[in-house]
């Protein structure tokens, strides 16, 4: 006997229910999502979106079902444009495959929706745990995983307020403190280029951590000083050179989202003959390998990202093993101060 409608609504989706939507055999369900190439396109598409509608997913591998392990976990990052994010999952492999998991790697793109694909993808082949950098993706993703029992762990940012387990600096606090480093040194007049704030609530933390270290003193960020696009050396060019065209007094110091901006920042400053850190201070954070070695050297900010993710991953290996472990405490950005940043000059 058939299912009725509201013996669907209580209780969880099966294949054979998607198989009924998209008006194919539970086989055809079965083989569209673990031998795609068997199956048409425009079949396949049929059950995914029939599959979609109802919240159903299959489960990971046979062997993995019937030993209830599949000994894969999952890292979404959002981009590999910005070689931060390999330490951070070298280290989660390395922790991983100690204890015999292997890892997979998901490219959101900033990109919520393609977030969500690429879980649900993950979910599909019986990941065991997943960590996500950041957590701008909605309610629906993480609604997801914590349905099908999979842990969790939100990297790249700690957040006491969060409903989410994280596990990173401060952004808000850290870029409270470089400010403050820079009104140490005398500056009143700074300025700020940052990578987009779209999808990304770490840049966010940040831009408010240098606000409000402004506003203590009550000061702030002169419109025209500020800037947000692309994380570039080329953005990092034509930000400076848009903030040097501008009415009113020029900022003496530049707080740069990352090294990449901060060495296009550099660049321009050298370009347009403007002596660093004489007339202007500029740093950045990431603490990339070329900060040391330009000329002068690039004040920045360094996370151990390594630490970051062993930290990540052994928490998520703690969940897995049935424990109830407690989060680190946040974990601590040091600021390296090198050539590039010094007092105003009168």
């Amino acid at each position: 006997m058939r299912d009725t409608t509201s013996e669907l609504l209580t209780r969880s989706p099966r294949a054979i229910d998607v198989a009924r939507a998209a008006g194919v055999s539970a086989a055809t369900v079965s083989r569209a999502f673990n031998e795609p190439d068997k199956v048409q396109p425009h079949v396949r598409q049929r059950v995914i979106a029939a599959a979609e509608a109802l919240g159903w997913l299959p489960h990971g591998a046979g062997s993995a079902l019937a030993r209830r392990r599949s000994l894969i976990a999952g890292a979404l990052i959002p981009t590999l444009a910005n070689g931060i994010f390999a330490a951070h999952v070298a280290a989660l492999q390395e922790t991983f495959a100690r204890e015999g998991i292997s890892l997979i790697v998901s490219v959101s793109n900033h990109d919520p929706a393609q977030a969500m694909r690429d879980v649900q993808a993950m979910l599909t082949r019986g990941v065991e745990a997943i960590a996500v950098v950041g957590e701008d993706f909605g309610d629906a993703i993480f609604d997801l995983m914590t349905a099908r029992k999979v842990p969790y762990v939100v990297t790249h940012g700690f957040s006491a307020e969060s409903r989410h387990p994280t596990i990173g600096i401060d952004n808000f606090q850290t870029f409270q403190e470089i400010t403050q480093y820079l009104l140490r040194l005398g500056h009143r007049t700074i300025g700020m280029i940052a990578p987009t704030q779209k999808n990304n609530s770490r840049v966010t933390a940040r831009v408010a951590g240098v606000r409000t270290a402004l506003a203590e003193m009550g000061l702030a960020i002169r419109p025209q000083h500020f800037c947000e696009g692309p994380w570039s050396i080329q953005f990092g060019r034509e930000s400076l050179r848009a903030i040097l065209a501008a009415d009113g007094p020029r900022p003496t110091a530049i707080i740069c989202g990352n090294d990449q901006i901060a060495f296009g920042v550099l660049t321009e400053a050298h370009m347009q003959g403007i002596a660093v850190p004489e007339e202007l201070s500029i740093i950045g954070f990431d603490d990339d390998p070329i900060s040391a070695h330009t000329t002068p050297p690039l004040s920045t900010v360094n996370i151990d990202r390594t630490l970051m993710g062993q930290l990540s991953a052994q928490y998520l290996l703690a969940q897995l093993q049935g424990g109830t472990p407690a989060l680190p405490p946040p974990m601590t950005a040091t600021l390296i101060p090198r050539g590039s940043t010094g007092a105003v000059h009168p």
